[in-house]
């Protein structure tokens, strides 16, 4: 351990302790800076309008508590789980993990291009990168439920229009976390290999597609974590998979045969969160896990310029002649399990087509169909119901904020519980991760169905359930922020004397607090693109609006409100991305 004093310079607390005691109070006081002050603001209007949405869905505390007793009255129907359509369920649930492989591989195949164009240091033009990126925050802002309720009505029932529904909305994340990564590569190989008269392209595939490989795979991995978590529900809109079983079980009253079927999906959700953790921890070295998150690794081609560099600085003799042998990368252990993986991915893929026995030509031949349904959304028609959409979506923003707020009271607690550097000891370490495994592995939509048929329709059961689900997202991104602050703060205040409590309020929580607030403004983006959904089953909002004019083929009316869906949530995201900027 260092002196006390050596530790207290080195966390910057050293330099605040005052050598005069008159005007101690005053040093020590902590300025407020601009980014403070941001945090204040936020802080102060995001509490304003969470009492405003309280109100407005009329929130009260003993709704809450006779909520919650008819969710207990439920979960004592539904216990013990009955496994009689176990068959159906496990074939339902591997059409489920086959429909969000196909998605996942073609939002991987549409994103790539796509990535390229918007990516500032690769894209052709700036009107290119503009339509680009238009398109990446068009799908993102449209949830898969709602693109899959449209595709069933342009295409019938069964696995299609979930897979095309899947695979247009990961173009979202999948796109722009591709273009992220682009754009943080390493300038100095394609620079190198351009010197040398390589064309764009071919400065493209061998020095930046090599940096950005580990994000990509990072990235379809989550992304195929998630869409298994979508693809579960599709089936209430009959969009395929085991979502249909389950949604079958709650209306003929079959409560316990519907726990048995969630209980299939959380098995299923969980193995697979496992097994792309363990992909990931292999393939990346167990560092990596979403992009930004670390520095690029360096590429093939960089490391190759490198030694090329080093060793003809060296030779005095003259240029040797180029051997192919020199520069082909050794078939060693990393590169034989990346090339197995890879080999793997693509049998899957061709095992998920031949399972839900979907040909690739229907994709295409589908098209046409959807292209005519989505044609029909426009011109938008806000006559018809320009006030239930107005209602509807305020509905769904007031949800979405107390489900942020109830959610943060539950999960930030829980998330400094989970963290493994501040945890009171492993038991309550280990107990708090299982609950997050628990949590995450049952999407929000089914928790949302349970609630509703336990409490009624309306939107506090979907408020309740979306709290439940950002309990324990919110919770594992405060635990992972908690874990990667930095310890000599902490070290500084042991070293003098304080408790564990004061340590984490005097040195953990401050520097933790910038992630907490930025992970609360994401935790809100993704709870108000699940409001909008809520309405489907029943939970209020605009989606109710949207559901109902889907079943009588308004398509107009649906334009309209895809619309306003997607005028709100893009001006949250933007509201939030500028103040992350602001506090991080």
């Amino acid at each position: 351990m260092k002196p006390p004093e050596v530790l207290l310079k080195s966390s910057g607390l050293g330099s605040r302790i005052p050598s005069d005691p008159v005007h101690a109070d005053d040093r020590l006081k902590r300025k407020l800076t601009g980014d403070r002050l941001v945090m204040r603001v936020v802080m102060v209007v995001f509490v304003g309008a969470v009492i405003w949405a309280w109100r407005h869905i009329e929130m009260s505390f003993s709704g809450l508590i006779a909520g919650f007793g008819d969710v207990q009255n439920l979960l004592g129907r539904m216990l013990p789980p009955r496994f009689s359509d176990l068959d159906d369920a496990i074939r339902l649930g591997f059409e489920t993990l086959w429909m969000a492989v196909i998605g996942t591989t073609i939002a991987v195949i549409l994103s790539f291009p796509i990535a390229l164009g918007a990516a500032r240091n690769t894209t052709p033009h700036p009107a290119v990168m503009a339509i680009c990126r238009g398109i990446i925050v068009l799908s993102r802002a449209v949830p898969d439920l709602i693109f899959a309720a449209i595709f069933v009505r342009a295409i019938g029932i069964g696995v299609l229009p979930g897979v095309i529904a899947l695979g247009l909305h990961s173009i979202g994340m999948v796109g722009k976390l591709f273009a992220d990564a682009i754009e943080q590569t390493d300038k100095t190989p394609r620079e190198a290999v351009t010197s040398v008269g390589a064309s764009k392209w071919q400065a493209i595939t061998t020095s930046v597609i090599p940096q950005a490989m580990p994000s990509f795979i990072s990235t379809i991995l989550y992304r195929l974590d998630i869409n298994l978590r979508s693809s579960s529900v599709l089936g209430i809109v009959g969009a395929g998979g085991i979502g249909f079983l389950m949604q079958a079980n709650l209306r003929s009253l079959q409560y316990d045969e519907a726990l048995g079927v969630v209980a299939v999906i959380f098995v299923l959700i969980t193995i697979m969160e496992f097994f792309s953790a363990a992909v990931r921890a292999t393939l990346l070295g167990g560092d990596r896990t979403l992009v930004g998150r670390s520095a690029p690794r360096l590429s093939l081609g960089a490391k190759l310029f490198a030694r090329f560099s080093s060793r003809s600085k060296s030779n005095d003799v003259g240029v040797r002649p180029f051997n192919h042998e020199t520069v082909r990368p050794p078939w060693v252990g990393d590169l034989r399990m990346k090339t197995i993986y890879g080999m793997a991915f693509v049998a899957l893929i061709i095992i998920a087509f031949r399972s839900v026995s979907l040909n690739p030509g229907e994709l295409f031949g589908a098209l046409p169909d959807v292209w005519r349904v989505i044609t029909r959304l426009f011109p938008p028609d806000y006559t018809t119901a320009r006030s239930s959409i107005i209602d509807g979506m305020i509905e769904s923003v007031a949800a979405a904020l107390v489900a942020t707020f109830m959610g943060a009271l539950l999960s930030v607690p829980l998330g400094f519980m989970a963290a493994r550097n501040v945890a009171f000891n492993r038991f309550v370490y280990g107990l708090s991760r299982l609950f997050l495994v628990l949590v995450r592995g049952i999407p929000e939509l089914i928790i949302a169905v349970i609630f509703i048929a336990a409490i009624g329709l309306g939107p506090v059961p979907g408020t309740l359930a979306l709290a439940f689900g950002t309990s324990g997202f919110l919770a594992k991104l405060i635990a992972d922020a908690v874990e990667e602050i930095n310890p000599t703060p902490r070290e500084a205040t042991f070293a003098v004397g304080a408790t564990k409590t004061q340590e984490i309020a005097t040195s953990v929580v401050p520097q933790a607090m910038p992630a907490i607030i930025s992970n609360l403004l994401y935790a809100l983006d993704i709870n108000l693109r699940t409001s909008t959904i809520l309405g489907i089953v029943g939970g209020g909002g605009i989606g109710f609006i949207l559901f109902n004019a889907l079943r009588v083929l308004e398509l107009q009316t649906v334009g309209a409100v895809l619309i306003t869906i997607f005028g709100v949530v893009y001006s949250i995201e933007l509201l939030s991305g500028w103040v992350r900027k602001k506090i991080l």
